[in-house]
């Protein structure tokens, strides 16, 4: 088939094939959304190492570090809710992956010509990019992944998809810490394996702009979303206008303030460290460990969410109150002792953004690319908790600070228990459904190359009269 076979963009007010889609034929699409789930935790795993080795290299504070950090997440802020969204809503998701990508790229080849300056603020102006990119690719990866199959496993392929990014995050510091500054600590050679590695990224993700366009990939719509809404409940009613979507502004807010504790808690782990009497190669290295652990849990997450007693919500209400328990611990122990609550909380955090993430996404039917926006800027709590947290590391200690974390996953406690006592039948509902599983919603789809599928006039015919009441 030819590469320009097909429309690569759909109306997101059509209903499309894939709202028949099994899992296998799910398959593939959601394994190529992998791929940038590890690009993106590679390059955050790589800032929270460059912010402690940024402190000595240019000479800076550790408050003043945290401008990486609010760089990075700064983008996540304005492009979600801006032009990311626009672009997700207007033209679907390949294009939205496409743009990323692209944006991601030219961040990357900056850093380049920041390194060879030794320009603190280029590094940010970078790292601003590369959000940017990253945001705008997020902006469709995690909703495609939560909405792409049937419904019953979204938390679980998106929990899944999480813990690739959390791999990522992993070989990062293990990466920095044995090659890009081993034996150049704090040295000026480190920043140059730096750039190499950075224009190494942009290469790599140059090729993954011809693969998203040539590879099979379906075009999920609004439209599709809120057919399966009807089939899941059984009733014609649409889900009601997008200010009457609590569950998703609850979502929001406690997305919020969790990424921003988890972004704070891994940008001074190594300055944690430090206080507890570790080197810097050795704080690098427990980083690293903290983040194995963290993806590993993630694993151990998805599978446990296969299990019919593991309900996701309950999950959420679990893994974040141990976060608070270990962050709590970490203040009040000292050396080797609190190097092991920090890593605990970190291994805690693993299940956390996913499992919001989708469950906020629960029944939102034809608001899911807008309320997938709005979590996805979210993600700017990143932007505001490190600073504070800088703040006090800076002026007082590390231990202290871990309080700002604290109150982040506290403040985030709020999602969880709204779930549990008010949408207990709203995340069940799609948790139990067998919809594309053992109950098909029309034909097979078979997805064209480097185009989208175009809906047969049956197809349609098919998804109206079962959403239709008493269908």
């Amino acid at each position: 088939m030819g590469i320009c076979k097909g429309k690569i963009t759909v109306e997101d007010n059509a209903i499309t094939s894939a709202v028949h889609l099994t899992l296998r034929q799910s398959l593939l699409p959601n394994a190529l959304v992998m791929i940038l789930f590890f690009l993106w935790g590679f390059a955050y795993g790589l800032l929270d190492v460059l912010n402690s080795h940024f402190q000595t290299t240019l000479n800076i504070t550790a408050s003043k570090s945290s401008g990486l950090q609010a760089s990075y997440f700064g983008a996540y802020f304005i492009c979600p809710l801006t032009i990311s969204g626009w672009i997700a809503r207007k033209y679907g998701f390949r294009v939205t992956f496409m743009t990323g990508l692209a944006v991601l790229a030219v961040g990357c080849l900056l850093f380049w010509p920041s390194g060879v300056k030794k320009s603190f603020g280029g590094f940010c102006g970078s790292m601003f990019v590369v959000g940017a990119g990253l945001s705008t690719l997020e902006t469709a990866a995690d909703p495609f992944l939560s909405i792409c199959g049937p419904p019953k496993y979204s938390e679980i392929r998106l929990n899944l998809g999480q813990a690739v990014q959390g791999v990522g995050t992993f070989v990062a510091p293990l990466l920095a810490s044995r090659v890009f500054f081993a034996n150049t600590v704090d040295d000026n050679a480190g920043l140059k394996n730096v750039q190499w590695t950075y224009l190494g990224v942009a290469c790599f993700v140059a090729l993954l702009i011809i693969l998203f366009w040539l590879a099979p990939f379906p075009e999920i719509t609004d439209a599709d979303q809120e057919a399966l809404e009807g089939q899941i409940f059984d009733h014609g009613e649409d889900t009601g206008p997008f200010k009457r979507q609590y569950s998703l502004f609850f979502g929001v807010w406690s997305q919020f303030c969790y990424v921003g504790a988890q972004v704070a808690v891994a940008g001074y782990f190594i300055n944690f460290c430090k206080e507890a009497g570790k080197s810097s190669a050795e704080s690098a290295d427990l980083l690293a460990i903290a983040q194995g652990l963290y993806a590993f849990n993630r694993f151990i997450a998805t599978g446990l969410m296969m299990m019919k007693a593991f309900k996701p919500r309950y999950m959420l209400t679990v893994y974040l109150a141990l976060c608070v328990v270990f962050s709590i611990a970490a203040m009040t122990t000292k050396g080797y002792s609190s190097v092991a609550m920090i890593i605990l909380v970190l291994c805690f955090e693993s299940c956390c953004f996913a499992t919001i993430f989708s469950l906020a996404l629960r029944g939102l039917g034809r608001h899911t690319k807008r309320g997938g926006s709005l979590l996805v800027a979210a993600i700017s709590g990143g932007m505001v908790f490190p600073p504070m947290m800088g703040a006090i590391v800076t002026n007082k200690n590390a231990h202290i600070a871990m309080a700002i974390p604290m109150m982040g996953y506290i403040l985030a406690m709020v999602f969880p228990i709204y779930v549990n006592l008010y949408k207990r039948d709203v995340m069940d509902s799609h948790r139990n459904t067998e919809l594309n599983v053992t109950i098909q919603v029309g034909k097979d789809v078979e997805l064209e190359e480097g185009g989208q599928q175009k809906p047969t006039a049956a197809t349609i015919e098919t998804v109206e009269d079962e959403t239709r009441p008493n269908a």
